[in-house]
């Protein structure tokens, strides 16, 4: 459940910001095939990711991370 909220929220950030899924691999440097994984919540992003997708979306870890999660920070 987590991981696929933390996926819908990349996603929204990332068309937003204009970027394909290919380009937005490109610039987190890894494979379409993984980000698409942590999009669809197959997979869950490290911090490490987080604060990669973050930078490359220019937006702060906290508005990535998802709404439940803010409240309780």
């Amino acid at each position: 459940m987590e991981r696929e909220k933390w996926g819908r929220r990349i996603r929204a950030f990332r068309k937003l910001k204009g970027f394909t899924q290919e380009s937005f691999a490109k610039e987190l440097g890894v494979s379409v095939s993984v980000l698409g994984e942590i999009e669809r919540g197959n997979r869950m992003p490290s911090q490490d990711m987080i604060e990669r997708i973050a930078a490359v979306l220019d937006i702060s870890n906290h508005e990535l991370r998802p709404l439940e999660e803010n409240r309780t920070v």
